[in-house]
């Protein structure tokens, strides 16, 4: 017997480095695992040119047809398209043509992320959104939050599909990063102004604050915030390191639909600080495992009471394995 096929389509991909591409790479690694196998179809398979303001992200320029060529080639079973971008929208319209059922995911709130950059109006935003989603079998999110506030809006069919995190990467370690003082607050992600970040760099905090990644606002907020650790991107162990020799994670976004380095701060046995939005109020309980409060910096000093050992004992409930399974149980085979 042939091992069920399933094809997925993603704008967001390798060298990329976000949420979205970990949660990707992480559920195609598990699938391959169950035997399952897979054909990821990604801009760099095709002529792509860099996104305006952001050229770390490509676009892809292929239509609709050569995506359809690719899915008669291969013959997946199932099909699942990951994100909006232009790669997104050709695949929809080459399942469509094909009358060939397939899933969504809604990783990101992209109105919101436009609104920041372009006074484009939410409900345009949404309408468009709305459209694309709700031409598949299944639209998957993240949380309970996010689901009601889609559904709210419009989005029809819509599947929870939770998060993971590898536990045995990212844990406590006694290894020192940090020469400034302590406490240590660091945020994670993507710099850009989307993320909210100046919220946190704003804060009068005691000790010491580091950036973790990289993006479109680093060089300004690098220049506007001297005083502020910018480390630019770091990866795996190097990662984990900064990681878990801070006291608190801050994750200031607004928009975020989870927030995937949440799980892996606490996985590290680092609290969370966080305002009271969607993704954080999915994952922290206060004074648990991390503070929400529409006081980030009180939220933030109130993080250094929390225990780590019920930090890292919040994070073993999120594996890939669980995860990846409840993507497969919400894909429609043919």
């Amino acid at each position: 017997m042939r091992s069920k096929k399933i094809a997925i389509v993603t704008d967001a991909w390798h060298p990329q480095i976000n949420g979205v591409v970990t949660t990707l790479t992480q559920t195609i690694n598990h699938l391959k695992l169950f035997g399952f196998d897979v054909k990821v179809i990604t801009p760099l398979m095709y002529s792509h040119i860099p996104c305006p303001t952001y050229p770390e992200i490509s676009l892809s320029l292929v239509s609709p047809r050569k995506i359809k060529k690719v899915l008669t080639s291969f013959c997946p079973d199932a099909i699942h398209i990951a994100t909006e971008g232009p790669l997104g929208w050709s695949a929809r319209r080459a399942c469509m043509s094909m009358k060939r059922f397939f899933t969504t995911s809604y990783h990101t709130k992209f109105p919101e992320y436009v609104r920041v950059r372009a006074p484009i109006p939410l409900k345009v935003s949404y309408a468009l959104l709305r459209r694309f989603h709700n031409s598949a079998h299944r639209t998957l999110v993240s949380t309970d939050q996010l689901q009601d506030d889609l559904l709210s809006r419009g989005f029809t069919r819509t599947a929870l599909w939770s998060r993971g995190v590898d536990t045995d990467l990212f844990k406590p370690t006694e290894e020192r990063v940090f020469e400034g003082d302590d406490p240590v607050f660091t945020y994670v992600g993507r710099v850009a102004c989307e993320k909210n970040i100046e919220s946190f760099l704003k804060l009068d905090l005691p000790g010491s604050k580091c950036v973790v990644g990289h993006g479109p606002a680093y060089a300004n907020l690098k220049d506007r915030y001297p005083e502020v650790l910018f480390t630019g991107y770091k990866k795996g162990k190097d990662l984990v390191s900064y990681v878990a020799s801070s006291n608190v994670l801050v994750f200031p976004s607004l928009t975020d639909t989870f927030g995937l380095v949440q799980i892996e701060a606490l996985a590290c046995g680092v609290p969370v600080a966080a305002y009271p939005v969607p993704g954080p109020l999915s994952i922290i309980k206060n004074g648990v495992n991390g503070w929400v409060d529409d006081d980030l910096g009180q939220a933030a000093i109130r993080c250094l009471d929390v225990k780590p050992d019920e930090c890292r004992k919040s994070a073993m409930a999120y594996s890939w394995e669980n995860s990846t399974r409840q993507f497969l149980n919400n894909l429609f085979f043919h």
